[in-house]
């Protein structure tokens, strides 16, 4: 009888198979970076067949992790990177072009072009969200443009486009051979190309971008039997594909935020705040993106408000690989413990624009405050403070979109280990922070919404039984964190803007 759910967890910089029991404990685990490609100042690439490689060594490394066979596994779930776009040959499997990423800024000449008079709201209405360089639709256009015959291979309908979800699951289902070439609404809702009410491709918004439908996946629930895995496949036998999640939708599951208004944040390459707005679509009037939150089969679709954050975790390895500061991105937090503030140093990481609240793709990152008293220790701190002064900032903008005061913050991800950085963000926002038992809540998403489709648990409830707090930091009620320090970080904000001409 099979006793665990695995998950794929393809993310931004590396690929992690997690193999979880009915407990939602993990039982065995495996995680490989990935190439990070930067051709030319704003761009950002992965190698698609580099990726898939890595997600067979770490499914077939986690299985040996668990002792594990195929007759284990009661389902597979995927989650991804989102956004993160990738246009290939279905009779061949081989990319077109690298997979252009999330962070990647080339668009920034059609989203001017996609505005019109209308300005950056023009779909907002339909999609929920602004156009930015972020999404999919404008990549998947920039790559129909600039690569030679894939214009021409997508009019014979050769030429097929997917996240990372759907590259990842067509390939685990076949691939040439019979590969599901499907999408979930969550990721679905971040192409732009969806309308929110009805979750079909809109057929006036891929004519305005220039994208046949024919390249489009299917849409189907986040919870839904996608097809099964192959014998000669990494997991060695015939599993069914039935989970499928953006990696913030699918740390919202895995942290059980099931009812309106729960909210989760997720600290990882970039930083996202989900608050749960149940079955209503909720419009922002402050800068956050209205998105599915998840859809279980045939349940009523579960919409939500989220504030996305470009560069959290990614400044930390920034700091590591372009400036040498250490070795392991753990050490920042020695680093930062040697001194007792941020000697005024204020470091806004806009090194793709800015997102939520500001959408300012013209944007470029700056270090304010600098004097000869500044050491690298400082600079360190300022690194952390940032990623808990920009979620400040996405909760002020959900609070007041939702009227919804948040009483504590789930947190997730790997910078939650960070005791400093957790202890500062609880003083910012001036509510508890909380961490749960399993950190690694986006890959127990795409487990649960997986082992869901097939029976292996059986409601929302038995996973939310799963759910337990490992620590909670508490507010400093003295603390000049939300008050004097972030005025200054909404002052060195400013100097950001309008950088690129």
């Amino acid at each position: 009888m099979a006793k665990y759910v695995a998950a794929v967890d393809q993310g931004t910089t590396s690929t992690r198979c997690m193999l979880f029991n009915h407990a939602g404990e993990p039982v065995g685990i495996h995680q490989m970076e990935h190439e990070q490609i930067y051709p030319k100042p704003g761009w950002v690439e992965h190698d698609p067949m580099e990726v898939w490689d890595r997600t067979q060594d770490v499914i077939k490394a986690a299985m040996e992790d668990a002792g594990a066979t195929a007759a284990d596994i009661a389902a597979v779930g995927v989650t991804n990177q989102r956004e993160t776009t990738v246009v290939w040959d279905k009779n061949t499997g081989k990319p077109y072009h690298n997979a252009i990423v999330w962070q990647d800024t080339r668009t920034d000449k059609l989203i001017k072009e996609f505005e019109g008079s209308v300005g950056q709201n023009r779909f907002r209405d339909k999609v929920g969200l602004p156009l930015a360089t972020y999404f999919s639709g404008p990549k998947i256009r920039w790559i129909l443009d600039n690569v030679p015959g894939v214009k021409e291979a997508a009019e014979k309908g050769d030429a097929i486009f997917g996240n990372m979800d759907t590259w990842v699951i067509w390939n685990l289902t076949g691939g040439p051979k019979g590969g599901a070439h499907v999408t979930d609404v969550t990721n679905a809702s971040r192409t732009m190309l969806m309308n929110l009410d009805g979750l079909r491709w809109s057929d006036s918004i891929t004519d305005v971008m220039g994208v046949p439908k024919s390249m489009l996946p299917e849409i189907r629930p986040s919870s839904d039997v996608y097809g099964y895995t192959t014998e000669d496949g990494p997991f060695g036998g015939k599993i069914p594909v039935s989970g499928d999640l953006g990696d913030q939708q699918a740390a919202t599951v895995g942290q059980a935020c099931f009812e309106v208004g729960e909210a989760k944040n997720t600290y990882g390459t970039g930083c996202f705040m989900i608050l749960n707005t149940g079955t209503e679509i909720v419009p922002s009037e402050s800068g956050l993106l209205t998105t599915v939150c998840y859809k279980f089969g045939d349940e009523p679709t579960v919409y939500a408000l989220e504030g996305s954050i470009a560069i959290t975790g990614a400044l930390v390895q920034w700091l590591r690989d372009n400036l040498n500061f250490f070795d392991f991105s753990f050490h920042i937090e020695d680093y930062a413990k040697t001194v007792e503030d941020n000697g005024g140093v204020y470091f806004v990481p806009a090194f793709s624009g800015l997102f939520a609240p500001y959408w300012k793709s013209d944007a470029r990152g700056v270090i304010a405050g600098l004097t000869r008293y500044v050491n690298k220790g400082h600079i360190c701190r300022a690194a952390l403070e940032a990623t808990a002064y920009q979620t400040r900032e996405v909760l002020d903008a959900m609070e007041k979109d939702s009227g919804v005061s948040l009483k504590a913050l789930k947190v997730d991800g790997g910078m939650v280990y960070n005791d400093l950085l957790m202890q500062f963000q609880s003083d910012v926002l001036q509510v508890p922070v909380v961490r749960p038992m399993v950190a690694e809540t986006t890959a127990l998403g795409a487990a649960y919404a997986a082992g869901y489709a097939v029976g292996f648990w059986s409601s929302t409830d038995e996973m939310r039984e799963n759910w337990g707090v490992d620590k909670t930091w508490e507010p400093d009620r003295d603390s000049k964190a939300p008050t004097e320090l972030f005025h200054y970080w909404k002052k060195a904000v400013t100097r950001t803007f309008d950088w690129v001409e």
